[in-house]
């Protein structure tokens, strides 16, 4: 199976991004499953209604969403009714939708998609990544439910994501981490045959502080206070992910590349 999983989409640049180039790529790099995350779609914080239909008609098959995902409060209803939406399976346990769902990808194929929240260097305290994640690689274990399975870990710490991707190991066919907007340079496929890497990136403007305009960000840092509201950056985005081939039969990693396309980032294809 050919996957594609693309980083946080940010604001209306990276929105305009996912519309404008998520087809052509489904059909030149001839993909069957497309997952991104879209939990900074709407103004750089949360996914509307709206914004997730656009990302969904686009071309992506599921989106994931992470520590904002509740922040636009239409979300809250939405992602009862739409099913191609992840949140994050360790938010709360009383948060409305599903942290993990198996979708149908064309052959009659299954993919299970999963997303977990970090703990290290997060403002709020979640559950526990790694036991909120086991019984759902348990419940649809690789080559028997599912043809291949995608774990989002969306956290600010490498060495979480890397432990992540070394406990589903051979249990999942990609795990990739999200939440920083910055792409990380160690895609690979550790012994057991799970694709991995520790950041996605975003798909947005790069000429920015991790997407967002730089001035605000940069006179916070400066004096320690802030002055305005954050604000998207609205220039030329590059779509930030990861490719993976899938053994249908195993569902473990064949290959894993690199995704940067447009915008400022040097360009990184399968």
């Amino acid at each position: 199976m050919r996957i594609l999983f693309l980083g946080d989409v940010m604001g209306r640049a990276g929105r305009a991004a996912v519309r404008g180039r998520l087809k052509g790529l489904r059909e030149a790099w001839k993909l069957d499953f497309v997952v991104v995350n879209g939990e900074n779609a709407t103004s750089g914080a949360g996914l509307s209604p709206d914004h997730a239909k656009l990302l969904l008609e686009a071309g992506a098959d599921v989106l994931t969403l992470g520590d904002h995902a509740f922040d636009q409060k239409d979300m809250l209803q939405f992602c009862e009714t739409e099913p191609r939406i992840v949140r994050p399976i360790n938010f709360s346990k009383v948060a409305p939708g599903r942290g993990a769902r198996v979708f149908d990808a064309p052959g009659g194929r299954k993919v299970l998609v999963a997303q977990v929240l970090g703990q290290v260097f997060m403002k709020r305290a979640f559950d526990d990544p790694f036991s909120a994640i086991e019984p759902v690689l348990k419940a649809a274990p690789l080559g028997v439910q599912v043809n291949a399975a995608i774990v989002d870990m969306h956290c600010e710490a490498t060495s979480e994501k890397m432990a992540m991707g070394r406990f589903c190991d051979g249990k999942a066919s990609l795990v990739v981490g999200t939440h920083t907007h910055v792409p990380t340079a160690d895609a690979m496929v550790l012994p057991g045959g799970t694709a991995y890497l520790s950041d996605a990136g975003m798909c947005g403007d790069y000429n920015s502080i991790i997407g967002m305009e730089p001035a605000e960000p940069m006179r916070r840092f400066l004096t320690g206070m802030p002055r305005a509201r954050f604000t998207p950056a609205a220039g030329p985005a590059t779509l930030s992910g990861v490719f993976v081939e899938t053994d249908d039969t195993t569902g473990r990693a064949r290959r894993v590349e690199m995704v940067r396309e447009g915008g400022l980032l040097q360009p990184a294809a399968p």
